[in-house]
């Protein structure tokens, strides 16, 4: 017979040895982009600042005591159609906390009744048409690190003026995007007789032929002309201004869409014989140093080491310092759950970003975290490199 010492031990060796501890489930965060538009680097962008700030939170413990990020992807090839699909599915994943969008504006403005309706958070590091965040949902759930129309216009317009340029025409996109930045001029001309805007001309998404839209600026007595268009329209006007006698070629003050695809590739080098400056909210060339040196010692891993290897800049920086603020929030929040994290959003304490130092980045009356301060224009230099005017 067994003594009880036996048994015990005879007890003890067949019970099994407690597994470790499951890992606790990755917070997700989505990304709803234009990943297949042709000739289109912005939802690349996008990725590339999420996923470098993403490694950089992960490294130091993740969220929530130990979570780690994880990134989840989806492709809307601009469509809005689509977009409304992703915003469904992304909805019905339990551990997603928000989606962040992609650069066009009418896609996130289609979104928002159907972000709405499934509670998600919306985050917008590139689109920038005004209703995106200035909506009427109660609560709020967009949150922008981003340029808007009604700052990026009257940057323009005040661009001309400085430069002497007393008669602007506008150029725009028959889409929200180009009506937000009609509203913006508008409300612009109310105060200000300088530059006065003699014409505006619409052109349809995908026209291969902008010319008579320009020309007809020109005859309203334009010296100037304010774009709104993404990298397609741009370039084909492009070309085809400088097919124009050298009188005829006007400045072009150009909103940023073209800095969200291969816009240089495509214009080709009638862009040299242009006098052609597009709005942005940052620069890799004018960043503070140890900001720059920060994000380039995590960019490495991702073949980024100094500013012309950054393509689209206002996206991967966008991207990059809003992901970093919504993992405050969610460690504010003690939780992923998204009506709290988005309370959180509205009282974030200070934070030193790369585009700049963010006090009270948002707030309950406010969702769009950059503000006149971070505007500037900038040029394509020979090599392809977006930089600051001096």
């Amino acid at each position: 017979m067994l003594n009880s010492l036996s048994l015990a031990l005879l007890v003890l060796s067949a019970t099994p040895p407690a597994l470790p501890a499951a890992p606790a489930p990755p917070v997700q965060v989505g990304l709803d982009a234009e990943f297949s538009l042709d000739n289109s680097i912005s939802a690349q962008a996008i990725e590339q600042g999420l996923r470098i700030a993403m490694a950089e939170i992960n490294a130091q413990g993740g969220v929530l005591g130990g979570r780690k990020l994880e990134l989840v992807t989806r492709d809307n090839g601009s469509i809005p159609a689509r977009g409304v699909k992703n915003i469904r599915e992304f909805a019905q994943m339990p551990d997603l906390v928000a989606v962040f969008g992609g650069r066009f504006s009418p896609v996130l403005l289609e979104e928002l009744p159907t972000v709405n309706e499934t509670g998600l958070l919306l985050m917008a590091p590139w689109s920038s048409a005004d209703p995106i965040t200035q909506n009427a949902l109660t609560p709020n759930p967009v949150f922008r690190l981003s340029l808007k129309d009604s700052l990026a216009v009257p940057k323009m317009l005040q661009f001309a003026a400085q430069r002497g340029l007393k008669k602007v025409g506008l150029l725009l996109t028959n889409t929200g995007w180009g009506r937000s930045n009609k509203a913006a001029a508008d409300g612009y001309a109310k105060t200000h007789k300088t530059p006065e805007i003699v014409h505006t001309a619409w052109y349809n998404f995908k026209d291969t032929t902008l010319v008579d839209k320009y020309e007809s600026l020109l005859k309203a007595g334009a010296a100037a002309v304010i774009l709104v268009a993404n990298d397609d329209e741009a370039a084909t006007l492009v070309r085809e201004i400088a097919a124009l006698p050298p009188a005829q070629r006007v400045p072009i003050l150009s909103h940023w869409g073209v800095a969200g695809g291969r816009f240089v590739e495509q214009a080709g080098p009638a862009l040299s014989q242009l006098d052609f400056t597009i709005i942005q909210t940052f620069s890799f060339f004018n960043a503070k140093p140890d900001a720059l040196k920060r994000f380039f010692a995590s960019g490495k891993a991702f073949g980024l080491e100094k500013p012309i290897d950054v393509r689209a800049a206002v996206g991967v920086a966008h991207a990059y310092d809003l992901v970093h603020l919504l993992a405050v929030a969610i460690d504010q929040a003690g939780t992923t759950d998204r009506a709290k994290v988005r309370d959180a959003l509205e009282h974030l304490p200070r934070h030193q970003g790369l585009i700049r130092t963010y006090e009270h980045p948002f707030s309950p009356s406010n969702h769009d975290a950059l503000g006149p301060e971070q505007l500037l224009m900038t040029r394509y230099r020979e090599d392809g490199a977006l930089v600051p005017l001096p």
